[in-house]
């Protein structure tokens, strides 16, 4: 009995830290508890005396003002303070930008699934939809990538013009200043129609309105700039184009050597305060062609004519590239892409103060505004070509699974093919739920800087999981090169996607648990400004009220992540898609109380633990896709054919969660603790499995019939039967096939009765069927078309030796 009175005690406990209860309530349940336990003789009297003991010293430290900050939080706040690590100006700028959004409810570990349901699914404008039918449709009609990339190595003059005409370089520029004003879910969406056509093209079209002089002028220039500018590129009467990368200096923005020195210059015939500018940028999308110029420097006053200060930081510029000093024109090649990229140098380039992007008063604010703006890019741009790739290989994947035949039967069939292309299914449909919940909160006017990490990193990294697969699959059709090829071009590009604007080792190892972790926790930002500064009684009073949130906060998810790993088991009872929120909230719990455990002991070292910290962000990672998952699938009725999507994507990412935190503990420098932290989260083990064969199995079957998923999860899927195009080749054999396919079942049993000659030919065996009446006339046609459809897919380009040779 004294085991079970404990085991309550233990129980009431465990209950006030998961509620997070405040002091007036934990101070009356257990003092009341512990009366009764006394009157009643509950406990043994040792082990009451030592509670009581426990109680009242506790009760003192945390209830007498005084004595709480003289023996915890003082002591805390030196600790902090010391172990504190350092941060450049433009760390904390890049920390500051942007909003948080759901991904804050993951990392507090409290994740509101209600919320997270009734956000309402994203939807296109009737004025949107048609221009994605009509004028997205007619630019895709007039790409033949394999000229503009192989031939033309650029856009055809046609093409450029029709561009520029519908407004294509205008989409996000509002409709007051010429502009098509289009939501941020249709932007996303003309991007990835055009991508699943012509890479090339889709970023010629992307790279204006993404980061870039349009929109950092729409958001932070001044008046006169926007009259001038946004009507202009608009129209593509300007070609703009945004330089910030240099040799020396790609993901550190702080390494620039790009300058600008405020002197006096002439400007239109009269001397003026400005910049003189130097400079040496790469990788510019767009630069050979631009007639604008937006450009990050560094911006310094060594005549002190704006005052004292000398550094005065990254500012943003805005130059016509016909100005003197600038030098453009020169082509990079990236991956043998056709899109515009290449460097541009300026030498003694001056500018007035009214050509920085927001004017003077904008002088020194420019990396804030470029990572606002880059939580927007990040957001639409990559998960929109992304998207293209998974639209293309789910549809063409499918269907060439299902019509490519080895050993008489479809390749489909065969289990190892199967378990690439249900892998290949699922991620797509996690790919296209994660793209359409980013771009909704960027359409609700948020900048979610986390968010927008994780949906570029994972992205691009699922994308070329997804084109791995299709690769694998499609085997030798896949590797051919040329205008059949659906994939190539796709392939070699793959790599690009996951460099350009944080290149992906950066975003998952610094950025996405770095930023997540001080945007997302309730305390830690404010712990952090307060200590960096002295202790006065203000200042220290602050923190304590601080800090005893704090851990309220942290006792409430170390109860939670334990207890919610019995709660899943009892999850085993509900609905299928209800067991997931069980153990996602339970990996919220745990990624909450692991974060908070590893800043305190590590402190400031966690900075230069990236491996650690980027586990960490992987989980975060995972919950986030997850969460992306269910709420497509509450957005779509709870389709029943989504479902075994929705359980392999889930069941994976689980898996994969679970995995980084057994390699968060396997590498965490404190072994005793992490074995006791490890315990203490998964007490049970690894119950988490990924997903098994007979599921990929039904995803795989399902992927190489018609289905109204198919058509949903690859709308954005170009395909054009007028124009030899390569995806609809490979679409007209599938449905060709799957219309013939009652007449192959008749064919095939009576090749396997011998009613007919297996050696023959293909049409003299039709004829022969036809002969036997085993085929009707009807049935005859269907074969002979599906088999003539199905060997024009699966042809291979082969071109001239003279085609391969300098002119």
């Amino acid at each position: 009995m004294h085991l079970l009175y404990s085991l309550i005690l233990l129980a009431v406990i465990f209950t006030l830290a998961y509620r997070n209860a405040s002091p007036k309530v934990w101070l009356p349940v257990l003092c009341g508890l512990l009366v009764i336990y006394s009157i009643y003789d509950l406990l043994a009297w040792p082990v009451l005396l030592f509670i009581d003991l426990i109680f009242i010293s506790v009760g003192i430290v945390f209830c007498v003002k005084s004595i709480r900050l003289q023996l915890i939080s003082q002591p805390l706040f030196l600790l902090i303070r010391r172990n504190l690590p350092s941060m450049s100006k433009t760390e904390k700028e890049a920390l500051d930008a942007g909003d948080v959004w759901w991904e804050k409810d993951l990392f507090c570990g409290k994740p509101n699934w209600s919320t997270l349901l009734n956000m309402g699914k994203p939807t296109l404008t009737e004025r949107e939809q048609s221009f994605l039918d009509n004028q997205v449709n007619t630019l895709c009609s007039l790409l033949d990538d394999w000229k503009i990339n192989h031939e033309l190595h650029d856009l055809p003059d046609h093409v450029w013009d029709y561009i520029k005409k519908e407004g294509f370089l205008g989409l996000v520029i509002p409709q007051e200043y010429g502009g098509l004003g289009l939501s941020t879910l249709a932007h996303s969406a003309i991007v990835t129609k055009i991508a699943s056509r012509s890479l090339s093209a889709a970023i010629d079209v992307m790279v204006p309105n993404s980061l870039g002089p349009g929109e950092l002028i729409l958001h932070y220039g001044t008046q006169e700039q926007k009259n001038y500018y946004l009507p202009r590129l608009a129209r593509g009467e300007e070609i703009p184009c945004f330089a910030l990368t240099e040799p020396s200096a790609g993901s550190d923005a702080a390494s620039l050597h790009a300058e600008g020195l405020v002197c006096k210059g002439l400007h239109q015939g009269q001397e003026v305060l400005g910049l003189k500018l130097n400079w040496d940028k790469r990788y510019i999308t767009l630069a050979p062609i631009a007639t604008v110029l937006g450009i990050a420097v560094k911006v310094y006053d060594p005549s002190h004519l704006l005052g004292e200060k000398e550094n005065l930081g990254i500012t943003l510029c805005l130059i016509p590239t016909q100005h003197p000093g600038v030098q453009i024109g020169q082509r990079h090649f990236p991956l043998g892409m056709a899109f515009m990229n290449g460097p541009t140098l300026g030498q003694d380039v001056f500018i007035p103060f009214d050509w920085i992007i927001g004017g003077f008063e904008k002088l020194g604010q420019g990396w804030q505004m470029l990572m606002e703006c880059l939580s927007i890019g990040r957001a639409i741009s990559l998960p929109a070509v992304s998207a293209a790739t998974a639209h293309v290989c789910f549809r063409t994947t499918g269907a060439y699974a299902r019509i490519r035949q080895q050993f008489k039967l479809p390749i489909g069939s065969f289990e190892g093919v199967a378990l690439k292309l249900a892998a290949l299914g699922a991620r797509a449909y996690l790919l296209e739920a994660t793209r359409l919940m980013t771009v909704s909160a960027v359409d609700k006017h948020i900048k979610p800087t986390v968010a927008s990490a994780i949906t570029k990193y994972q992205l691009t990294e699922i994308s070329r999981q997804i084109m791995n697969d299709a690769m694998d699959i499609h085997a030798g059709r896949g590797i051919q090169l040329g205008p059949r090829n659906y994939l190539g071009h796709g392939y070699q590009a793959i790599p690009i996607a996951v460099t350009v604007e944080g290149a992906n080792i950066l975003t998952r190892n610094l950025i996405i648990f770095g930023q997540g972790a001080f945007r997302c926790h309730p305390y830690l930002r404010e712990e952090m400004e307060l200590t960096s500064g002295e202790s006065t009684p203000d200042t220290l009073n602050a923190f304590d009220k601080v800090l005893f949130a704090h851990m309220g906060y942290t006792l409430s998810n170390a109860a939670r992540a334990f207890t919610l790993s019995f709660a899943s088991l009892l999850c085993y009872r509900k609905k299928p898609i209800q067991r997931y929120f069980c153990k996602l909230s339970h990996l919220s719990a745990a990624l909450a109380f692991t974060s908070d455990l590893t800043m305190l002991i590590l402190g400031g070292k966690l900075k230069r633990k990236e491996a650690l910290s980027a586990r960490l962000g992987d989980v975060l990672s995972e919950l986030y896709l997850s969460s992306a998952t269910l709420r497509y699938y509450h957005e779509h009725h709870a389709s029943p054919e989504d479902l075994p999507y929705v359980q392999w994507v889930l069941q994976d990412s689980l898996f994969r969660a679970q995995t980084a935190f057994y390699e968060f503990f396997e590498n965490f420098p404190i072994k005793w603790l992490s074995f006791l932290l490890k315990h203490w989260i998964f007490p049970l083990g690894r119950r988490l499995k990924p997903p098994k064969d007979e599921l990929a199995l039904k995803i795989a079957d399902h992927m190489m019939q018609p289905s109204a998923l198919r058509d949903r999860i690859t709308h954005l899927c170009y395909m054009n039967p007028d124009n030899n195009d390569p995806i609809y080749r490979v679409e007209h054999a599938f449905l060709q096939t799957i219309a013939a396919e009652n007449a192959a079942k008749k064919l095939n049993l009576a090749l396997k009765n011998a009613r007919l000659s297996k050696t023959a030919p293909y049409p003299e065996l039709i004829e022969e069927a036809l002969s036997l009446a085993i085929l009707s006339q009807e049935e005859a046609n269907l074969l002979i078309a599906a088999h003539a459809s199905c060997l024009d897919a699966i042809e291979v380009d082969s071109f001239e030796p003279t085609y391969f040779k300098e002119p």
